[in-house]
């Protein structure tokens, strides 16, 4: 079936939750996509952070063609040969203990969630009130179920939905006194992402995050880092909230976890994770063989001596070539992130910038209505960083020279 095909099919037949871009995938390969006219796009949305090593990797594909693996699904009620390899891999990389797997991470924002309360309830089960409040950030992004929902900062996602989970508040975005003013003895967690996705490329500040950490401490709460798509990688580093030496009670990881298969993982220390007991949380497919077979494999290409410092110093040069275009363009407010995590604000809506960029070749993304993200693939070179920004610099020119026009008009 081709293009037209499918896009009739789907509007017949899906319940219409994603505006598509106009292209049809057939195949990829490292940073390219490729739709079913045979055009080739370089990818600097990687399948929203998820495929962090590009399309068709050789030790991927081959743990993929293994023939010596035929169980694909056990349940978790029996044992499989990657699962505690992967949690013991994981929960070393972080510095924690233990690890529950889900499916995604709006799945074990939800078990986090839960875990924090369970937690609470098991530490000070003679208080006279409830620790069972969580603290969230303003501006965040967890997830669409209910719980993540409520912990999720826009209106616009929350709205239609409520009533939404109860006991979740927010904390003004960096203001480290209106966090103490709201952490009190009711909180059970703090649940923040380390640099906000959705939210724009949003960088936390090292003091909040420092006193977040510290009143979780004082208060015997769970310090919940989301590193759903910061983390693994992303930023040159494995977790982003290494960057200032925390040390969070729980980390969250999701999306390049698998190599594109579903995948997510909440790790936790150990005292903090034996708040759960059996039956007290589960998943039917989280962290089955393939997986998690795949996982192993994803985490030790990370490892390896010089991939993440060459994430670093790759990600360096494209913020260099952003902020070089900002100087040439005040259609470009602001240039944010690290690592392949990187962003533009502009001063003006970006959405025909999407498209004219898929025009031109490049697969890239627009949040909050007026920020360009860019999240490709671990492995993009600098040839490609020069020419999505040779691609962006006319695109952006004529988008300021819109405005110009419409407000002489």
């Amino acid at each position: 079936m081709n293009y037209e095909e499918i896009k009739e099919l789907e509007r017949r037949a899906l319940i219409p939750t994603y505006e598509r871009l106009p292209i049809l995938a057939v195949r990829g390969e490292g940073c390219y996509l490729y739709d079913d006219r045979g055009k080739r796009y370089t990818d600097f949305l990687g399948g929203l952070a998820v495929n962090a090593l590009g399309y068709g990797q050789p030790e991927i594909m081959k743990a993929l063609r293994d023939e010596s693996e035929n169980v694909l699904h056990v349940s978790n009620l029996i044992y499989h040969r990657y699962q505690g390899p992967l949690a013991e891999k994981l929960a070393r990389l972080a510095g924690l203990d233990r690890v529950f797997f889900g499916n995604s991470g709006t799945e074990v924002i939800e078990g986090a969630l839960k875990l924090a309360r369970a937690y609470a309830r098991l530490r000070h089960p003679a208080e006279p009130f409830e620790r069972f409040e969580i603290l969230a950030v303003e501006n965040s992004f967890h997830g669409r179920t209910l719980g993540a929902l409520a912990a999720t900062w826009p209106e616009k996602y929350r709205k239609p939905f409520e009533p939404l989970t109860p006991g979740i508040r927010f904390v003004r975005l960096h203001d480290v006194d209106d966090l103490r003013a709201k952490f009190t003895p009711r909180v059970a967690g703090f649940l923040v992402e380390t640099i906000q996705g959705e939210g724009g490329v949003v960088e936390m500040r090292e003091e909040f995050l420092r006193a977040a950490q510290e009143l979780c401490r004082e208060n015997d709460a769970l310090f919940i880092c989301d590193e759903i798509q910061c983390g693994l990688g992303r930023t040159g580093r494995m977790f982003a909230y290494e960057r200032f030496s925390l040390k969070p009670d729980v980390v969250l990881v999701a999306k390049p976890l698998a190599a594109g298969l579903p995948l997510a993982a909440m790790i936790a220390r150990d005292d903090a994770a034996k708040a759960f007991a059996p039956g007290m949380h589960g998943t039917t497919f989280g962290g089955g063989p393939l997986q998690c077979r795949l996982a192993l494999k994803v985490l030790e290409i990370l490892e390896r001596p010089g991939f993440l410092e060459r994430v670093r110093e790759v990600g360096a040069y494209f913020r260099r070539r952003l902020e070089n275009l900002k100087q040439e363009l005040p259609v470009i407010r602001e240039v944010r992130g690290e690592g392949l995590m990187l962003a533009v604000e502009l001063t003006v809506a970006g959405k025909n910038i999407v498209r004219q960029a898929l025009e031109a070749g490049f697969l890239i993304n627009c949040t909050q209505e007026k920020v360009l993200r860019f999240l490709p693939p671990l492995i993009v070179e600098r040839h490609h960083i020069d020419e999505l920004i040779a691609a962006l610099k006319p695109l952006l020119a004529g988008l300021r020279e819109e405005t110009r026009q419409e407000v002489h008009a």
